[in-house]
Order: structure tokens, then C-alpha cells, then sequence
């Protein structure tokens, strides 16, 4: 579950636009291994501080799932100097927003304050990792926000189970911990102890399993000195080992029916597993996203949605993460569509993709759309902040914040082509019905 609080000016200052410009940034380490990244950005007086926490939903063991979810909502009930329920009260008090999101692979706070604010925003993450009161009441009330979390945005969500996965890693991963979810299940956070959640922290909330990100309006060597002010001292936590943990190739399609209680429209779902983080193929599977699904030209909607009239919408995206991602494909039926005529159409416009190069105009249309994506994405001090952690913490390289788009501008005609052929094979998926609850049920 993610928590705000905004301010409509904060707001307006950080949407900040402009063009695709260098971002600027410092790297450095603190003696007790806490990872500094800073980036001076003086166009607005406002600051982001975050810390990415490299612990997410993989990093859990069987028997105990949702912990690192958990502890997004943990750390935020208050400190040996922050009262319980007041944390969200100074942030906004001091005209301050603040949020936090988990994932499988990594846990991200922040704060955004105006940069008069700067040190206040140190020394509540710097509170929330030293000083964290973790205790029987603070899991019980986070249980229950939890529980309730669930219920509203994974059980009864519609076609959550492709949203959050819940539906589909299950089939794609044998042994990875990505066949469960992030937010885990309710049986394992109830059957914890506290001292479980204890451990937890000590294990994984140490600052040399940590980055602090500062950006926006600073002065560096000021900020240099405030980070080691509220952070330096704080003792280095144990070393984290992690073992990979590799899957066999999928060589059989998996075909598979799904239900969901809260929708009336049917789909038909194709999934890939494709390669982790930074690997080349998924920049390319990002573009054949967008030649397929991305607006009513593209041409997924112009087939299913316009010309045969069997699709209300279609859809395409990767979902990558550090070990491995999904690559989802797919539409939502219309009228008494069959979903073995969606699947025939998708199947068809796949081959297209594998036997014939895009053309020039498409090609050119297509790398100024992620050009103007990049241009977005360094728009604000919160997408810049959460940009550098990210590619430290999950890429280690940060300059990809520079570098990404670069990386979109060399991949050729001839290699979206040959990558629909690596990855998009029948042989190699799940193929999936995903339907409406029978009202017998």
C-alpha cells in the first residue's frame, strides 16, 4: 500500500518540464556502507530524500510471504523520536509529501519536502532506520491495513490477478520466489511472531543493504555533510547473501483457465517469461509493446478493436524484474467473441512481427515516442530521485539514467524482429482464459 500526503504547490513545483537534458549526479559511500547518491537541481526550491531498502517479496521464505510488504506500512508507525501516528502529521505540518512502494525486489521511502526542509527529511529516514519502534501493537494495527489492502486492491480488483500477477506467476515460475506475490499471504503474516518481524529488520533494513538518494534544490557540500550528520553513525547491519535461483526453460505451452469474481469480460492472455533487468531483449520487448498496443494506431487495436470488432481493448507490457520478467499480451473480448479468434488474431500479428520488418515510418514513429517517454520520466525531482536509486540499487549502474535512452535509440528494425522470434513462440508460454465466475459458483 502506498501513503500520501500532498500539497497542491508541491505539486505544481514538481512538474517541472523540459528536454531530454544530462542528469547530473554524485556517487559516493558512506563507512558504513550506506550508498549516496546526490543530484543538485536548483529549478524549483524543493527536495526529494528516499531510501531504497534492497529487500523486496523475493527475499522472503516460504512459510512467511508478504514480510517486506509489511514493513512498508511498519516503518511508517512512528520511531524513538517520531510518536506512533505522528509521522504523517510532521511532513505535512512542515507542507511535505511522502509515499512508499514495495516490490519483489526492493522497498522504496520518500519524502518531498520544500529544500528549506532538507534536514528534516534526513532526519526522519535516518529515525526510520535507527530507530524504529517495531512492536506487538504497531503489527497488529499494520495487519489489519494489510488485510483490508488486500481485500480491496488484489481479491476484488478487476483482472487483478493480471495485475498483480497473482494469476500468472504461479504457472511461469517453479522454484523462483516471482511465483508468489508481494503482498503475500494473510495465513503467514498472522502465524508471525513478533520476533520473526525483529529479525527481519535486523537482517535487511542495515544501511549497507541501503541507498539515500537526495534531489533537488541542495547545495552538495552542505548535503554531503547532513548525510553523514544523520546516517554516518548508524551501524553497519549484516551482510546479505543472496543464491540465484535459476528456471528451467518453459519448452511446452501451459494452458490455463483463471476466474475472477469482479469482471463480466472475458480475455485471452498470452505471457512469456523473458529475461531480468538490463538485459538487452527487454529494452526490445518494451519497443514490440508499443508497435502492438501503444494507442488506437497501433496494431493490435487497429486489427481487433477497429477492423474485426472481437476486442473491447487489447494489451501488451513487460513486467521486469531483477532475476527475470513477464512479458503479458493480450485482449478483452467483445460482444460473444470467441477468445480462440482473439487468440488467432494476437498469434497472427505476432508473426508479422517475426517474419516481416517494420517499416521505415513506424520505426521513426516509434523512437519518438520513446524519446518523449524519457523526456517525461526526468520531469520531477520524485521521478529523477526514485530513477537513480532504481538503476543503483537493481542495475548497478546509475548513469542509466543518462545512458537508457541510447540504449532505445540503437535497437534496429532487424532486432525487434529477431526478438519477437527469441521470445514469442507459442512452444515457450501460458496461454490463458481468463474468465467471468460462473454465477453457479
Amino acid at each position: 500500500m502506498t501513503k500520501k500526503i500532498s500539497l497542491s504547490v508541491i505539486a505544481v513545483l514538481l512538474s517541472v518540464v523540459g528536454f531530454a537534458q544530462q542528469v547530473d549526479y554524485e556517487l559516493y559511500t558512506l563507512d558504513n556502507g550506506l550508498d549516496v547518491i546526490l543530484h543538485q537541481d536548483k529549478t524549483a526550491p524543493v527536495v526529494t530524500v528516499g531510501v531504497m531498502y534492497h529487500v523486496g517479496a523475493k527475499d522472503e521464505v516460504e512459510g512467511r510471504t508478504g514480510f517486506a510488504h509489511f514493513f512498508e506500512h511498519l516503518l511508517f508507525e512512528g520511531t524513538e523520536n517520531i510518536e506512533r501516528g505522528e509521522w504523517f502529521d510532521i511532513v505535512s505540518a512542515n507542507g511535505g509529501q511522502n509515499n512508499a512502494n514495495t516490490t519483489f525486489d526492493r522497498t522504496y521511502y520518500y519524502e518531498t519536502f520544500p529544500s528549506n526542509n532538507l534536514e528534516l527529511g534526513l532526519w526522519m529516514e535516518s529515525e526510520r532506520m535507527l530507530h524504529p519502534v517495531i512492536n506487538q501493537i504497531g503489527v497488529d494495527t499494520q495487519n489489519e491495513v494489510v488485510k483490508e489492502e488486500k481485500r480491496t486492491r488484489v481479491d476484488n480488483a478487476p483482472y487483478g490477478k493480471i495485475i498483480y500477477s497473482t494469476g500468472i506467476n504461479p504457472y511461469l515460475f517453479e522454484k523462483h520466489p516471482y511465483k508468489g506475490s508481494v503482498i503475500g499471504t494473510m495465513d503467514d503474516l498472522d502465524a508471525a511472531e513478533l520476533d520473526e518481524f525483529l529479525d527481519f529488520f535486523d537482517k535487511f533494513y542495515g544501511p549497507n543493504n541501503a541507498t539515500l538518494v537526495i534531489a533537488g534544490d541542495i547545495e552538495l557540500d552542505q548535503t554531503k555533510e547532513l548525510a553523514e550528520k544523520y546516517f554516518g553513525s548508524i551501524p553497519r547491519g549484516k551482510d546479505v547473501s543472496r543464491i540465484k535461483i535459476e528456471e528451467e526453460p518453459i519448452e511446452k505451452t501451459i494452458v490455463a483457465t483463471e476466474y475472477d469474481d469482479n469482471i463480466q469480460i472475458p480475455a485471452k492472455i498470452f505471457v512469456y517469461r523473458t529475461p531480468g533487468m538490463g538485459d538487452r531483449d527487454t529494452y526490445v520487448l518494451d519497443m514490440i509493446s508499443s508497435i502492438l498496443t501503444d494507442g488506437k494506431s497501433s496494431r493490435m487495436y487497429k486489427r481487433l478493436v477497429d477492423d474485426e470488432k472481437i476486442a473491447l481493448q487489447v494489451l501488451a507490457f513487460g513486467n521486469t524484474l531483477e532475476d527475470y520478467g513477464t512479458y503479458v499480451m493480450g485482449g478483452l473480448a467483445m460482444g460473444d467473441a470467441d477468445l480462440s479468434e482473439l487468440g488467432t488474431s494476437i498469434d497472427d500479428e505476432i508473426e508479422k512481427l517475426k517474419t516481416e520488418l517494420i517499416s521505415e515510418r513506424e520505426y521513426e514513429k516509434l523512437q519518438n515516442k520513446f524519446e518523449n517517454r524519457y523526456v517525461s520520466s526526468n520531469a520531477s525531482i520524485q521521478g529523477i530521485a526514485s530513477s537513480l536509486a532504481t538503476y543503483h540499487v537493481l542495475y548497478d549502474d546509475v548513469d542509466l539514467v543518462n545512458k537508457e535512452i541510447e540504449i532505445y535509440r540503437s535497437i534496429t528494425r532487424e532486432e525487434i524482429k529477431e526478438v519477437a522470434n527469441k521470445y514469442l513462440n507459442a512452444s515457450s508460454r501460458l496461454d490463458l482464459d481468463y474468465l467471468p465466475t460462473p454465477k453457479d459458483q
